[in-house]
C-alpha cells in the first residue's frame, strides 16, 4: 500500500511517501503555505499524483504524552484532510522526529538555507518509517502501539 506521511507545520509542511510494498520511505517535498485551505488542496493533489492510499499525519504530543496545541491542530487537520481526500488518516506519534531529522542532516553535512528547506520532508520520512515498522511488527503479531 502506498502511504503518504505529513509533518505538519505552521509555515512549512513536509511530505513523504513509501513504495507500494511498504519497504522504503522517501521524502517528496516541503510545502510552504499560508493557510489550511491551500495546504489541504496541495496535499490532496499530491495524494492523487502519488497514488497514496492512506495518510499518516504526525501527532506532536508532549514528552509526557499529553496533547498540546500542535497535537490538537493535527487532530483538526486530520478531520479536514479526511473530508477532502476521502483517505484513511492515521495520527502517529512524532515526538523527536524534527530533532532526529536535524541530527541526520548535520551528520550528512547539510547546513544553511538548504537544510531548512528539507528538514520537514526528512521528518515526514522518519514519521513514515516509524509507522511502517509498526505495521511490519503488527503483521508479525507484535504490537508496539501508536497514538
Amino acid at each position: 500500500m502506498r502511504i503518504m506521511a505529513i509533518d505538519l507545520g505552521d509555515i512549512r509542511t513536509g511530505i513523504a511517501i513509501c513504495d507500494k510494498f511498504e519497504m522504503m520511505a522517501s521524502p517528496v517535498c516541503v510545502i510552504k503555505h499560508r493557510g489550511i485551505t491551500d495546504l489541504t488542496k496541495e496535499i490532496a493533489r499530491l495524494a492523487g499524483e502519488t497514488l497514496a492510499e492512506m495518510i499518516v499525519l504526525g501527532h506532536p504530543k508532549h514528552m509526557n504524552g499529553e496533547c498540546g496545541e500542535m497535537a490538537q491542530k493535527s487532530e483538526r487537520f486530520a478531520e479536514i484532510l479526511k473530508k477532502k481526500t476521502k483517505l484513511d488518516i492515521v495520527l502517529w506519534d512524532e515526538r523527536n522526529t524534527t530533532v532526529m531529522a536535524n541530527r541526520a542532516l548535520t551528520a550528512s553535512g547539510r547546513f544553511g538555507k538548504g537544510r531548512k528547506e528539507v528538514v520537514d520532508a526528512v521528518a515526514a520520512t522518519l514519521i513514515l518509517e516509524s509507522y511502517l515498522a509498526f505495521r511490519k511488527n503488527a503483521a508479525k503479531g507484535n504490537n508496539p502501539g501508536s497514538t
